[in-house]
């Protein structure tokens, strides 16, 4: 009985102290990333031009997703071509554009200035300059392999938002699945009609 009893309390005693071992390994595995940018990427070419676009960082691919739907207002086509890029071997699709499209309605485009920093709904989302983009992971971001699920930060909400990533091993490079983070954020000032 108490070799039965010592067996049991030294199994637990393995098991608490793994546990403990993939606690403190999860939590050492948060992270953020800033990325700075001195001028906003125009056309699909500008944006490969960047050191990022390598897309050997899934932080820099998550930051460079918001840069490109920087020009959907304006320029529907180049922010396109841009997330297509940045999406590899799966474009966007009609549905997945609608999706970014049903999200600017109303005049919401503020929404994508939102995640550089400086900007605020007080500012109505005017962002400092150069642009910075800040990218965070959190302990469960990597627990499916080659899969990602990051955060970008909006000055108009409390908590970061998700964007989802996959690498794909033969080439090393991260590519963009879904942009999840175009909810709603806080009103700027100019449009608020309670502020």
């Amino acid at each position: 009985m108490d070799k039965l009893v010592s067996d049991l309390l030294g199994g637990l005693g393995r098991l608490f102290k793994n546990k403990v071992s993939q606690t403190v390994s999860k939590a050492v595995s948060n992270k953020s990333k800033t990325y700075s940018f001195e001028a906003l990427p125009q056309t699909v070419d500008e944006l490969k031009a960047l050191p990022e676009a390598a897309l050997t960082d899934v932080y820099a691919v998550a930051a460079l997703s918001l840069l490109a739907l920087t020009r959907f207002e304006a320029d529907r086509n180049a922010s396109i071509a841009m997330l297509n890029f940045l999406k590899g071997p799966d474009p966007m699709t009609p549905m997945a554009i609608q999706q970014i499209s049903d999200r600017f309605m109303d005049g919401k485009f503020y929404k994508v200035n939102s995640f550089f920093e400086g900007a605020t709904p007080a500012n109505n989302y005017t962002p400092s300059q150069p642009y910075r983009i800040k990218v965070s992971s959190t302990p469960y971001s990597f627990d499916t392999e080659n899969w990602a699920v990051l955060y970008l930060h909006s000055g108009g909400s409390d908590s970061p938002r998700p964007v989802k990533l996959r690498k794909k091993p033969s080439t090393g490079q991260w590519f963009l699945v879904e942009i999840q983070y175009l909810g709603d954020v806080r009103t700027p000032v100019a449009t608020d009609k309670w502020a």
